[in-house]
């Protein structure tokens, strides 16, 4: 009971289909191996002309090459079913040749008799005309056709992808029809490579056909005079009319194939039957028809021409020409009166009014590339650089604490083909070049020796760099080089850029979506702050004032916890500010000196402090007013000793008071953007302070 089921299982309908390709090329390769009866060779023969007469059929009723995709493999399995036939009709003739012309079978009798009237000569005459005309004539034609169509549709891909790209960011089609037009423009590829390569199958089924008649003939000959003691002519008359039968029984198929190759791969633009439009574009002219009857018409008049023909066919493109001319006449009547109403539409649709459909929002984060740079980031080729922009998203949102607005890429006609372009809020905030299938090789500032290649600066860091190829990857390395492949250029330089402008990217909707995801832990820390205590503003506020100097936001339960007990208090976005500051210190100070090492760092000279405490006392707590020589002697020397700093293996930081510390922070920036600046409230009482340099004694 249980087989019975399994085996119903399995004759269904999709399950036969899976097994029918298989068995039948199975079935053919045992065809070169097992003997067949004459029947059966009868049969294959004629399922081999239906097969190839209903491929050929397929091939003018295809309104486009991708319709028939499949046709490279019908290709290569026709062929192989031919030169099984071709061996397994060989061993049939060689076999029973001798007992007569109907030893290998009726179809190849029936070849070798009725269509060259049992003349060997006149056989291989017409054998060697189809084969010239399958191998030089319309195989290479088509094979060629093939060859330029792969080249040129792959040249054009990248304007075919940009074109899509453009349509898509002007709203023309939606994200489905893009993909669907991506996937097309890659089969169109695939498929003119295919048959490229399918067609070689054909010229090789042809030079084949050639040297099967020869050995047929040779070993024949041999057989039927040496083991079979026939007459020589009698020999020769029947195996040559065997063997003929047999060539032209696989060439006449092999030239149908090849004529349905010719159709698929000869197509231009057009959506249609083949034979739609052959009569559209061809019968479509009544001049041309009119003009071709009147010359035909002429040559049947000359004395000896067949008349009776010329003039038949003159007549018939004559009585064409006048149909064509009434059918033209009632389209340009309809259309004159279709005419008035095409223009009562047009001026409606003119005076339609703007509207705010037609405000464009401006992207938050855009990457635009030059079409060199497409492949990078196109779904379609799986683009490497797309794989990186996700990471790189996933892993800003766990190291800052924010998911940040989606990447808007584009492609950009007016940018360098290698060139890009980061914007921010449609304001260009970075740009490079990056160059695919090359690597950019940066020195890190410890390399052994120059490189041969584009000399470059890196876009991230801005790093002496060269761009190399492939080949000189592993000297690269060996010379102490840092290399990177062209995506990660680019991924690089926008993680830095993003980085950078990690405040700005922290809108009220980012805000309010951050709030709203911790509400889902902890609702009601949420709702006793806002909007209870402090508006979104603020906290927006004071969560940029944390990112512009570094510092992220992934402990978003300490600073609500802070913000709602000095809310009541204060609602001043900088003293919130620093309040969650003093509250955040222990994970400061751990991303700058991690584990419990003892900080080692700048402090402000006591003589330099109390003018700048004046300073601000001055300008009544909201920023003072510093001396311009001051301002410059300070910038100048904090940026000695930062330098310093770093050059011992340290990283920049001031030690200030609190009350210095914004004021500092928003000075300094300029001149010194790795430097730190933090307040002695914010350092835990468990970490040891010891001071390296003292910034000032350059600034008086």
């Amino acid at each position: 009971m249980i087989e019975a089921l399994n085996l119903r299982a399995l004759m269904t309908p999709t399950n036969l289909r899976m097994l029918g390709a298989p068995i039948f090329i199975i079935m053919v390769l045992s065809m070169m191996v097992l003997p067949l009866p004459a029947f059966a060779l009868d049969i294959f023969f004629t399922f081999n002309i239906a097969m190839s007469v209903m491929v050929m059929l397929v091939a003018m009723y295809t309104r486009k090459p991708l319709e028939f995709s499949v046709f490279p493999t019908v290709l290569l399995v026709t062929t192989l079913l031919r030169l099984a036939l071709n061996v397994a009709s060989t061993r049939i003739v060689l076999l029973e040749g001798h007992t007569g012309p109907d030893a290998a079978g009726k179809v190849i009798e029936a070849f070798g008799h009725f269509l060259v009237g049992g003349n060997t000569a006149i056989g291989l005459v017409l054998f060697v005309i189809l084969v010239v005309i399958n191998f030089v004539v319309v195989t290479k034609g088509a094979g060629r056709i093939a060859e330029v169509s792969a080249r040129f549709t792959l040249d054009a891909m990248p304007g075919k992808q940009m074109a899509i790209d453009a349509d898509l960011n002007a709203g023309l089609i939606d994200e489905g029809e893009a993909k669907r037009r991506r996937k097309e423009v890659g089969q169109e590829s695939e498929f003119y490579g295919a048959m490229d390569g399918a067609s070689k199958f054909v010229r090789g089924d042809a030079v084949a056909g050639i040297v099967i008649l020869l050995i047929n003939i040779i070993g024949g000959l041999m057989v039927g005079i040496v083991q079979h003691d026939m007459d020589a002519g009698i020999a020769i008359e029947t195996y040559t009319l065997l063997t003929i039968g047999d060539g032209l029984v696989a060439q006449i198929p092999a030239l149908i194939i090849s004529v349905a190759a010719g159709l698929v791969v000869a197509r231009v633009g057009d959506e249609g039957d083949i034979g739609g439009l052959v009569i559209t574009q061809v019968f479509s002219n009544p001049q041309v028809l009119m003009l071709t009857a009147a010359i035909i018409g002429v040559l049947g008049l000359i004395p000896g021409m067949p008349n009776l023909v010329f003039i038949m066919i003159a007549g018939i493109l004559g009585w064409l020409a006048w149909r064509r001319m009434g059918v033209n006449k009632r389209e340009a009547e309809a259309a004159m009166r279709a005419a008035p109403q095409a223009a009562a539409a047009q001026p409606a649709a003119e005076s339609q009014e703007a509207s705010w459909n037609d405000v464009a929002p401006v992207d938050v984060l855009g990457l635009e590339v030059g079409y060199r740079l497409i492949p990078m980031v196109d779904k379609g080729q799986d683009g490497e650089l797309l794989k990186r922009i996700r990471g790189l998203r996933k892993k800003f949102a766990q190291d800052v604490g924010f998911l940040s607005a989606p990447v808007h890429i584009r492609d950009n006609l007016e940018l360098k083909p290698n060139a890009y372009r980061i914007a921010l809020k449609g304001v260009e905030i970075g740009s490079g070049e990056a160059y695919p299938g090359q690597f950019l090789a940066i020195n890190p500032g410890r390399v052994t020796g120059p490189l041969a290649g584009r000399e470059t600066r890196d876009p991230a860091f801005d790093l002496p760099a060269f761009w190399i190829d492939a080949s000189q990857r592993e000297q690269a390395h060996a010379l102490g080089y840092t290399v990177v492949d062209a995506s990660t250029v680019v991924a690089t330089h926008l993680n830095h850029l993003i980085l950078n402008h990690a405040a700005e990217l922290l809108g009220r909707q980012e805000t309010q979506a951050l709030l709203d995801h911790i509400s889902k832990n902890t609702p009601k820390l949420v709702e006793d702050l806002v909007p209870a205590l402090l508006p979104v503003s603020t906290v927006q506020r004071v969560l940029q004032n944390l990112l512009e100097e570094g510092v992220n936001i992934r402990d978003m339960r300490t600073i609500i916890e802070i913000l709602a007990e000095n809310a009541p208090r204060m609602q001043d976005p900088l003293e919130l500010t620093s309040r969650v500051r003093q509250g955040l210190g222990r994970s400061i100070l751990q991303s700058l000196f991690p584990g419990n090492a003892e900080i080692q760092v700048m402090a402000i000279e006591p003589a330099l402090e109390r003018i700048l405490m004046q300073a601000m006392a001055a300008g009544g707590g909201e920023g003072g007013v510093i001396e311009p020589s001051l301002a410059d002697g300070l910038l100048r020397h904090t940026a000695e000793v930062a330098q310093r700093q770093e050059d011992i293996g340290l990283p920049p930081v001031l030690l200030v008071p609190p009350q210095l510390r914004w004021l500092l922070s928003r000075f300094l920036r300029r001149a010194v953007p790795s430097l730190k600046v933090i307040a002695n409230s914010e350092v835990p009482e468990t970490r040891t302070i010891r001071v390296t340099a003292m910034v000032g004694a350059g600034a008086r």
